[in-house]
């Protein structure tokens, strides 16, 4: 009897662990990338996400670990990894005397196996800027050129370390299609993001990592259903009142209550049974309202939910 065997992941990460003096990056993280999907990494500031980045990338050492990309490690295959990767990063410093053609042209002579120049700028609509000198290009033109650079050696697996930060709404959706047109071609991509909008598009699957450590690892239907609710309620009391937030999740429906943005926020089954009992119970307490409203759950939610923060901590 014969079978087919599983295929390589394009990224394995093992007891990953790095540390700089007294401070713990990344504690024991465990990590598996299949090949073929749009892997998202989502992380608060100080996770530890940009440390396993950048070991994965081959730009930091591990202390401990095992790290696997596209089946190599760094140690023994630098030069196999280095033409076979694309890396854009959130702010990538670009010559700005050089025009978007030669800057491609640079980039394109660092490997052996490149795409042309003519059809990278096809693919990121650059097209009727393709002469125009790079600091003259907006921050959307800028950014896909750095995408542009990532993809001209036409990488296996493609990183992108919070590509859309700061990028206008039109911008961003452009970067998206370049994700999904990439993947398409059955290539692998790697995401941070701060958007979870983003990541919920983009991403077949999402790990969370905190503290170091994956704590919530799946796809995005199955991490909003971990929930284990169908609203989430938010409502602001007036007048500075406080509420007993402890005592709210003895209401009917409540699966987890909190205190967030300035007000409190219920993960609840049914709206229906929970909104009557808050209401009831606030008129009790003497506590006015301010603002109730409701939405579907996130996974910004789930994000909140596991780290006790947003996503975005501006």
């Amino acid at each position: 009897m014969t079978g087919t065997a599983p295929a390589r992941p394009a990224l394995l990460v093992e007891g990953l662990r790095k540390s700089f003096g007294e401070t713990i990056a990344v504690d024991g993280l465990d990590l598996e990338v299949r090949a073929g999907e749009c892997f998202g990494l989502l992380g608060p500031n100080g996770a530890g996400k940009t440390t396993t980045i950048e070991i994965c990338e081959g730009l930091t050492a591990p202390d401990t670990g095992l790290v696997r990309v596209l089946g190599r490690a760094w140690s023994d295959d630098a030069d196999f990894l280095r033409q076979r990767l694309g890396i854009a990063l959130q702010d990538t410093q670009l010559s700005e005397k050089l025009t978007v053609e030669e800057t491609l042209s640079l980039f394109q002579s660092f490997y052996r196996l490149a795409r042309p120049v003519e059809d990278v700028i096809a693919l990121v609509a650059l097209g009727e800027k393709r002469r125009a000198r790079v600091g003259t290009l907006s921050g959307g033109q800028k950014q896909r050129l750095a995408v542009a650079c990532a993809l001209v050696g036409d990488p296996e697996l493609l990183f992108l370390d919070e590509p859309t930060t700061g990028l206008d709404p039109q911008s961003r959706r452009q970067l998206w299609d370049l994700v999904e047109q990439f993947k398409a071609t059955g290539r692998t991509v790697l995401l941070t993001t701060h958007y979870m909008d983003e990541a919920e598009r983009l991403c077949d699957r999402i790990a969370i990592v905190d503290h170091g450590r994956v704590i919530a690892l799946g796809t995005p239907r199955e991490l909003i259903a971990s929930l284990g609710a169908e609203h989430i309620l938010h409502f602001v009391p007036a007048d500075g009142a406080t509420v007993d937030v402890e005592a709210l999740r003895g209401l009917a429906g409540v699966r987890l209550a909190r205190r967030v943005d300035g007000g409190v926020e219920l993960a609840v089954r049914a709206v229906h049974e929970t909104v009557p009992e808050l209401l009831a119970h606030l008129e009790r307490a003497g506590v006015p309202l301010a603002e109730l409203r409701t939405h579907s759950p996130t996974l910004e939610d789930v994000f909140v939910s596991l780290t006790g923060r947003q996503l975005r901590d501006d």
